[in-house]
């Protein structure tokens, strides 16, 4: 009697594992391993890296028109968008930066009809008829604002990314205070952080500004 298995006949229910599974077999179970993972979150609505996809369904909204940076705007906006998500998403001005999307770290402000505001927390709806500037609208024809030249001159930006809701506020600032004294910056913009610790060189940036145009920013 031959006591060696038929090789010639598969073996039903029969998990392979260590040297009994060949190199062949491994890359073909690894490949098709593979393409059921990459299929598999599309069939049940999740991204390929594991997020969970955003549904398609569009929540209750509100026609608003608003002015950004000099320009008028007609936009139906869903009720739970915030300006940030707004101006980012929707009108692609992307200067001003999402940091703690909780009205702690200021990178986001904005002017709302000339006072700086945290646009995280201000809803897009609450915006209808009202003025808007981001960062954007500083610059005019080209050629930096007193205060944004000022940042520049005094080294204010370190990685940037507090940057755009630094200036809108030193903007606020000059222009309700002509020419502030460090102290008064410093309580000024207490409610933008920067995370590389540049205060020095940004209050520096606003005290120049003020010196040098008076406050116009």
């Amino acid at each position: 009697m031959n006591d060696k298995p038929d090789k010639t006949k598969p073996h039903k229910n029969k998990l392979k594992t260590g040297s009994d599974l060949s190199r062949r077999e491994f890359l073909e179970n690894t490949s098709a391993t593979l393409v059921v993972t990459a299929v598999a979150p599309a069939a049940f609505g999740a991204s390929s890296d594991g997020a969970e996809a955003s549904p398609a369904v569009n929540g209750p909204s509100t026609p608003i028109t608003l002015t950004v940076n000099g320009t008028q705007h007609s936009i139906e906006v869903q009720d739970h968008w915030t300006l940030v998500e707004l101006l980012r998403d929707q009108l692609q001005l992307t200067g001003t930066k999402i940091g703690c999307n909780r009205s702690e770290c200021g990178a986001c402000t904005v002017l709302v009809d000339g006072e700086p505001m945290y646009s995280c927390s201000q809803l897009a709806v609450w915006m209808d008829g009202r003025n808007v500037t981001s960062v954007e609208g500083l610059a005019s024809n080209g050629q930096l604002s007193p205060v944004q030249q000022a940042f520049v001159d005094n080294n204010g930006p370190q990685c940037g990314f507090c940057t755009p809701g630094q200036l809108m506020t030193a903007t606020a600032l000059l222009a309700a205070n002509p020419s502030p004294n460090k102290e008064q910056v410093r309580d000024a913009m207490v409610g933008n952080l920067c995370r590389c610790a540049n205060y020095n060189a940004i209050v520096e940036a606003v005290v120049s500004a003020g010196n040098q145009t008076g406050g116009v920013a």
